[in-house]
């Protein structure tokens, strides 16, 4: 009976207990607890911070930072703009180039076909950089008296550029007889841009036969017997012959020999290589 009797003491002790810890948590986080108000005696030090003033035009940079590039300012100048490249149009050929040239048998009359050229794009004018620069060819025939007897256009890359060709192909000067007095077909190109102003031929090799057209071998018409055709040999100029019309070569000029290796790297060269 003791036993139980201290055992409900025990119990009472420990719920004592635990209301009374209880009501001191309640009393120390009692949501209406007011902060302790500072006294007189303390001092409270406020510090206030201005903005910095926005310059809306942006900071100008030193003039003698590197790497930094110039800003223009609204009140700057603007700057001039660009004029276009031009290039003026050759002289034109002389009494005695064009005599020259009708004396000129080598290469289908390789030395009049140049000046023909030459004459025509002297009387085009100055070539401007836009859309009305570009190249006009034509195929020609020329009547052996010099006059013209045909002008066919086999393509171009400005209506501008043909127009004013053709206008000094109608306004040419009376042209000398052929070279061989018989009619001189052949094509030309002429170029009206301000970079490109084609160049004088070169005349070294002229004394040399032609090599041999191509023939394809395998070629067949499909009737006859199947016969790989033997390609013709080239032809050998006669030592003498040779020797003669060497001498009789006009010399290249520097302006020739810078045209042909531009013509040759254009034709030859590589499109990777430029990267």
């Amino acid at each position: 009976m003791q036993f139980h009797r201290a055992h409900q003491l025990l119990a009472v002790f420990l719920a004592l207990a635990l209301h009374v810890l209880v009501l001191v948590a309640v009393q120390q986080y009692r949501p209406d607890r007011r902060p302790e108000i500072p006294q007189d005696d303390d001092q409270v030090t406020v510090l206030e911070v201005a903005p910095a003033p926005v310059d809306r035009a942006g900071p100008e940079p030193a003039a003698d930072a590197p790497g930094l590039p110039a800003v223009p300012r609204a009140d700057a100048p603007p700057a001039a703009e660009r004029q276009p490249a031009s290039m003026a149009a050759p002289p034109a050929p002389t009494a005695q180039e064009w005599a020259l040239a009708g004396t000129y048998t080598l290469k289908n009359s390789k030395r009049y076909r140049y000046t023909w050229g030459q004459q025509v794009r002297s009387m085009m004018g100055t070539a401007y950089e836009g859309a009305d620069q570009g190249v006009v060819r034509f195929r020609i025939e020329i009547a052996p008296d010099g006059r013209l007897a045909r002008l066919e256009t086999l393509w171009t890359t400005s209506v501008v550029a043909e127009r004013l060709a053709r206008k000094a192909v109608e306004n040419m000067p009376p042209l000398p007889p052929t070279p061989t007095g018989q009619p001189l077909v052949f094509e030309q190109t002429i170029s009206f841009q301000p970079f490109d102003s084609g160049g004088p031929p070169i005349y070294r090799d002229d004394c040399l036969p032609d090599p041999p057209a191509f023939r394809n071998p395998f070629a067949w018409d499909g009737k006859s017997p199947q016969v790989r055709a033997a390609p013709e040999p080239a032809e050998k100029p006669d030592p003498q012959a040779l020797e003669e019309c060497l001498k009789s070569l006009p010399e290249d000029s520097i302006e020739a020999e810078s045209a042909h290796d531009r013509r040759q790297l254009e034709q030859w060269g590589s499109s990777k290589l430029r990267r």
